[in-house]
């Protein structure tokens, strides 16, 4: 008697948040106290071979119970289906999830529901490369381009790319892909990190990491700004001080300016030769970009973790309003989106440098990154991917940095699973951290984490 197909049996969710705003980490001009929180989700189903798909976005504290809810909502398309075709055409889902009339009605395609979308398909993709037992970006890198382009929807962008323009980009990738990956498995991937920039740091604290930053091996750090201007004079002025003139620095005001405001911000600060600004105005605002772009130059011009679907990066690229191209593997909608980004910025030659940082966003992201560097843009060339060194050490396969290279992972999988310790403990808000802080705040508890 043949095995019975394995079936997706449950969704779980769970709502995971770290106290990262009493220290100050990752706090910004926009975002003074975050608490780095995933909405978490895992596939469990009944195959014989007992694996399970993890996935998560990424959000900063109160309203993560919001993106779980959304999560929830859509179990309904997972539980039941077979797991030999959700893990050989995750595309099928991301189509059916997107498609989803009523729940599309709520974006469509971006914010809270787009989130959790990208939540449920990275899970799957987690799912089929642990089944395949290799890492993601090597399940990727191997697949054949008919295949990844029949994963890729071109609504909406086939103005700007086609499927046989992605095709023919695939193919040329394949080209030298196996001498990428000697490299890769050698020399890793090029990083930079945030960790010296946050705004809340004292000035010594900047000093300190940005100096040990580059002793390990990092050449481009980025610095926080937007708050006040005066303030940040002095903090570039640290750092550039901090690093000497061949470290790049980049600056990030996370969307804190009016375009005037960018120009000027952006032009009193040049002195300290920044290598970008990011986020310089409303992530949806492509005009403003482009504008931005052309007042400050040399200065390049970055955006994307808030870019809320391959539609907006199209225009982003359609009209020369960015310099590079920042995706995030939790904004958008999984993996098959950003295959879709990766492609547009392969077709308007624009690197890509991830946003990363946050709970797990380096884990995923690096995967995305390797897998262009291998079998699509074949460069490293002006490419870096964002590293923020906290909250590793809840994942089973955590990232590893050395010399400032993001080494290529070898775990079957996303590099999305969560230790169960880890879990048990910060999911809010009756994990263990959580029940014994808020049993000191009797009369908070439904306030914010």
């Amino acid at each position: 008697m043949s095995p019975t197909p394995g079936r997706v049996t449950a969704v779980d969710t769970y709502d995971i948040r770290f106290p990262t705003s009493r220290e100050l980490d990752g706090s910004d001009a926009m975002n003074p106290d975050p608490d780095y929180s995933a909405a978490y989700v895992v596939l469990r189903t009944d195959a014989e071979d007992g694996l399970e798909g993890h996935g998560f976005t990424f959000t900063i504290g109160r309203g993560n119970e919001v993106q779980v809810a959304a999560i929830d909502s859509i179990a309904h398309h997972v539980v039941g289906r077979s797991v030999d075709e959700l893990c050989g055409d995750p595309g099928t889902l991301n189509r059916d999830l997107i498609g989803d009339s009523q729940l599309r009605w709520l974006g469509p395609e971006k914010g809270v529901m787009h989130m959790a979308i990208g939540a449920v398909v990275n899970a799957v993709w987690d799912l089929a490369a642990k089944r395949a037992r290799t890492p993601l970006w090597k399940l990727l890198a191997d697949a054949e381009p008919e295949w990844l382009v029949s994963q890729v929807d071109f609504r909406y962008i086939a103005d700007a790319l086609t499927p046989e323009e992605a095709l023919t980009l695939l193919r040329g990738g394949r080209v030298g892909a196996g001498a990428r990956e000697d490299r890769l498995r050698e020399h890793g991937f090029p990083g930079y990190t945030t960790s010296p920039g946050w705004l809340g740091y004292s000035d010594e604290k900047l000093t300190r990491l940005a100096r040990q930053a580059v002793a390990d091996g990092f050449t481009q750090i980025k610095l926080k700004v937007g708050a006040d201007l005066d303030d940040d004079v002095r903090r570039c002025r640290t750092a550039r001080a901090a690093i000497g003139p061949g470290i790049r620095m980049a600056i990030d005001a996370n969307q804190r300016w009016n375009v005037d405001e960018a120009v000027r911000w952006t032009r009193a600060l040049a002195e300290f030769d920044p290598y970008w600004v990011e986020e310089p105005t409303s992530p949806d605002d492509v005009l403003a970009h482009a504008t931005i772009r052309d007042a400050v130059a040399p200065v390049k011009v970055a955006t994307g973790e808030h870019v809320q679907n391959r539609i907006v990066f199209k225009q982003l690229l359609q009209a020369g309003a960015i310099d590079i191209l920042q995706i995030d593997a939790a904004r958008v909608g999984g993996v098959n989106e950003n295959l879709a980004i990766l492609l547009l910025a392969a077709r308007f030659g624009v690197p890509v440098c991830p946003h990363a940082g946050g709970v797990g966003l380096c884990e995923l992201v690096q995967h995305l990154s390797m897998f262009d560097y291998v079998a699509l843009s074949g460069t490293t060339e002006n490419r870096v991917i964002e590293y923020v060194d906290h909250l590793h050490e809840h994942f089973i396969d955590p990232v590893v940095v050395r010399e400032g290279h993001y080494l290529a992972p070898a775990a079957p999988g996303f590099s999305a699973t969560m230790r169960p310790e880890s879990i048990a403990e910060f999911t809010y808000p009756d994990g263990s951290f959580w029940a014994a802080d808020l049993a000191h705040q009797p009369h908070e508890k439904g306030a914010a984490a």
